[in-house]
């Protein structure tokens, strides 16, 4: 019998550490020799989450590992040298990729630049905030891309005024009392 586990990991950079010691524990595999092939097979992919599969045979312990290619946003990250897309897409943009690098990362990631591919490329950068075509980012561009990663970090870290924090409790409802009883139909049922 085969066991399968598909884990996330950073190209060169994985280790016996969650998610793939845990995963590989049980099956009492070489985890360093594992890890050691994964590390090898994704070099090339260094700075980029990257899908992996591992294939053991619980009998023999042999394993083959297979690796998929990164999503399409980490390709265009990698392309452009950011760390993030823009978190107001359509307002403000993170960046902008030639046809050229276009063609490529459709290449790179479905090894053809079919309009298809192309497209959905294209349609991926759109989401980011990254346009194709238009031009290097201006200073006021970039500053307000930074802004916009700084703005968001801030109001992600804490809760909106007003708001509890998840699993918080406050005395009472907002109603001022307890909990309303049950309607005589719910409590006949």
């Amino acid at each position: 019998m085969t066991e399968k586990i598909e884990v996330m990991v950073e190209g060169g950079k994985a280790t016996a550490a969650p998610p793939l010691g845990p995963a590989l524990g049980p099956l009492k595999v070489n985890i360093q020799a594992i890890v050691d092939e994964i590390n090898a097979k994704t070099k090339a992919l260094a700075g980029m989450k990257v899908p992996v599969k591992v294939l053991v045979n619980e009998k023999t312990k042999a394993f083959e590992i297979q690796v998929g290619t990164p999503p399409i946003s980490a390709i265009i990250k990698k392309e452009l040298n950011i760390q993030k897309g823009s978190s107001e897409s359509g307002k403000i943009r993170a960046g902008d990729l030639s046809m050229e690098q276009v063609k490529n990362i459709a290449m790179s990631k479905f090894c053809s630049d079919d309009e298809r591919y192309v497209n959905q490329v294209i349609g991926t950068a759109r989401s980011m905030g990254i346009t194709v075509g238009e031009g290097e980012l201006s200073e006021d561009e970039q500053n307000a891309a930074e802004k916009a990663h700084k703005d968001a970090k801030e109001s992600a870290a804490s809760p909106p005024e007003g708001e509890k924090a998840e699993g918080e409790t406050t005395e009472g409802s907002e109603e001022g009392g307890e909990a309303e009883e049950p309607k005589e139909e719910e409590k006949k049922e």
